[in-house]
């Protein structure tokens, strides 16, 4: 019998069928490309998307969420454990929970990680106009809220007609598939056309497979390369997420051994190399170790992989300090190959290393100089860096130290404790606060997945659903979310969420009265901690009163997850322990010792650029800016 040749489906019907043919396919390992869908259902998308899903029952898998940005946080967090090849759709309704999206999609796209965002729409027809939830915007009736979602996705559309859905589709499943594109990808839906009927082809459900390339060197730029390399006398290699996304660090690690070139890693990077690897140097930049930032003052060759070079990275500009450095960058995107004025070499991280690494030991026509043999036999800068990376790990093992098992344990304690603890199988998640500066400086990466810490938009409240994403792509693995109190008041919502999904996610919360890293960055430019403790207001109008007496241990009782109440390192450790080993989502909660007479982490090694007020009367404020001053100085442009 011949097929027929149409289906007569709805337009969110036939989205959601389209989405469940959907795969890509890298190295020969085949992926679903849309795993699972999240959504919260309001009048904007309950008879349309919300409808199809019931519809299509176990073909298109559904996640109840309970904050359209946590759903988003949730697919990122999927996404990256899924190495890109494997994404989650998000739909939501009109109004609140379309903008509600934003700053998910924001991030999303700033990490190069993949989601589909499918938020409602007013109504394309318009037969009342406006309806509950609309912005009107008098000069342009064809704006709606979801056109704040543009600036943050790498592709938007609206699809004011059903037919419009085919090409549409077809785009958003390129830029999702799109190593050097992917980001958020937005389909804004118009209620009326998701519940419209449609004779669709039959050829728009069949099934796709996606390739996701990997593009290989120039040649032209190989050979420029493989010359900087061998000319370099100090050279660093400096790791980012890239390296993660193109699956590469088996490549980077037959690199670095092959050249004993040291490699610093950012905080994208970081795991890119095991912790003991003979040329791993650690975190780099404004939170990075002294080994690494020692390595890129006097580095005459900088190598970036897969990075995009944020000021945390360079210290704002002052870390590179060699005049006569240079920079050879392997990256995806020529927007970012091209940074620094370096030598780019656009293509895959992975294949990039693989031919560099050829190239470099190939034949005679490639040795033109013979500076980079000398390395083989001139081992003085691997010595320097060996020794300085020996010196640093007895930082880290003072700052880990936990001499008093009575005493309440400090952060650097408890991710001491956590260090004594986890395996190759762990994974840490992290984004905002004094944590991420911690475990840059401190945290010692057993495997290339385990370090989990968002900072490229430094979203507080991304752990808790990033930790849930996580956990679907890695079953069976142990996922920590590590959240200060501040993190944890952002977003605590998807915890029902884990409870429902009876997903083992382990919470560790640190309560320390307020945003710690806030803190002390407003005391080091003059703010004098103004509004970062949470106390009390005091008598004189400020916030120096007592703590406030929030319990967040009940709420996560409250909202469903075991809790382990830690007062002491010995509590700690024995808690950890144990919510090592539940099978339910378990929360770890410790007051953590501020007290300046307790040793924390090393400071910051390396400058970063937050301006001071130029004119004050305040003592605090005009010691910072004369500081300041100083810093600025060492600002430098690579041209």
């Amino acid at each position: 019998m011949t097929p027929p040749l149409t289906r007569r489906l709805t337009t969110a019907q036939a989205l959601v069928d389209f989405l469940a043919a959907q795969y890509t396919e890298r190295d020969g390992s085949r992926h679903r490309l849309i795993d699972a869908t999240w959504g919260i259902f309001g009048h904007g998308n309950v008879a349309g998307i919300g409808q199809a899903l019931l519809e299509t029952g176990a073909a298109m898998p559904y996640f109840q969420g309970r904050n359209e940005q946590a759903m988003v946080h949730a697919a990122v967090g999927y996404a990256r454990q899924s190495g890109r090849l494997s994404a989650h759709a998000v739909t939501t309704s009109i109004g609140p929970g379309a903008t509600n999206l934003v700053t998910g999609a924001a991030l999303a796209t700033i990490n190069h990680l993949p989601v589909l965002l499918l938020p409602g729409d007013t109504f394309a027809t318009r037969p009342a106009d406006p309806v509950l939830q609309q912005l009107e915007v008098p000069s342009d009736g064809g704006i709606s809220v979801n056109d704040c979602l543009r600036p943050v996705s790498r592709y938007f559309d609206r699809i004011n007609r059903p037919e419009a859905l085919i090409p549409a589709a077809l785009r958003a499943m390129r830029v999702l598939t799109d190593p050097a594109e992917t980001g958020a990808v937005t389909l804004a839906l118009p209620q009326d056309v998701q519940a419209e009927a449609y004779d669709w082809p039959a050829g728009f459900f069949a099934e796709r497979v996606w390739h996701v390339r990997r593009p290989a060197p120039d040649p032209h730029e190989l050979d420029r390369a493989v010359r900087a390399v061998r000319a370099a006398r100090r050279p660093l290699v400096v790791a980012g997420g890239g390296v993660r996304h193109s699956a590469a660090e088996e490549a980077l690690a037959a690199f670095a051994t092959a050249t004993r070139i040291p490699v610093a890693s950012t905080q994208a990077g970081k795991g890119s190399l095991r912790h003991d690897h003979p040329a791993d140097v650690g975190g780099i930049g404004h939170t990075g170790t002294a080994t690494a930032d020692a390595l890129a003052r006097t580095a005459d060759l900088v190598i970036g992989i897969g990075t995009r070079y944020s000021d945390f990275t360079t210290a704002s500009a002052t870390l590179f300090a060699n005049p006569d450095v240079r920079f050879l960058n392997l990256n995806i995107t020529g927007f970012d190959a091209h940074k620094l004025g370096a030598l780019p070499l656009v293509a895959d991280a992975r294949a990039s290393l693989e031919a560099l690494t050829a190239a470099l030991a190939g034949s005679d026509d490639h040795r033109t100089d013979t500076a980079y043999e000398d390395k083989y036999t001139d081992t003085a800068y691997e010595d320097e860096y060996t020794d300085a990376k020996a010196r640093w790990e007895r930082r880290v093992d003072a700052a880990y130290a936990t001499p008093d098992p009575d005493a309440r344990p400090t952060q650097t304690q408890v991710l001491g404790l956590l260090d004594e603890l986890v395996t190759d199988d762990d994974i840490l998640i992290n984004a905002a606060g004094s944590l991420p500066g911690d475990l840059h400086k401190l945290w010692r990466t057993r495997s290339p997945g385990q370090y989990h810490v968002e900072y490229g938009y430094s979203c507080m409240g991304y752990e808790i659903p990033a930790a849930i994403g996580v956990q679907l792509a890695a079953r069976g693995r142990p996922v920590w979310a590590l959240v200060g109190d501040g993190t944890y008041l952002m977003n605590p919502t998807e915890i029902v969420t884990a409870v429902q999904e009876n997903l083992p996610v382990k919470l560790v919360v640190l309560q320390n009265h307020g945003y710690a890293s806030i803190g002390g960055l407003s005391e080091s430019v003059g703010g004098e901690r103004f509004g970062t403790a949470y106390r009390h207001r005091s008598a004189d109008g400020g916030f120096t009163g007592p703590p406030l007496p929030v319990d967040l241990a009940a709420n996560a009782a409250s909202l469903g997850m075991r809790v382990l109440r830690a007062h002491t390192v010995r509590e700690l450790r024995e808690a950890l322990a144990a919510a090592r080993a539940e099978d339910r989502p378990t929360c770890v909660y410790v007051e953590t010792e501020t007290a300046d007479t307790v040793s924390g982490p090393p400071p910051a090694q390396a400058w970063w650029d937050v301006p001071v007020a130029e004119t004050a009367t305040r003592p605090s404020a005009v010691s910072a800016r004369e500081e300041y001053e100083r810093h600025v100085t060492d600002r430098r442009p690579h041209l």
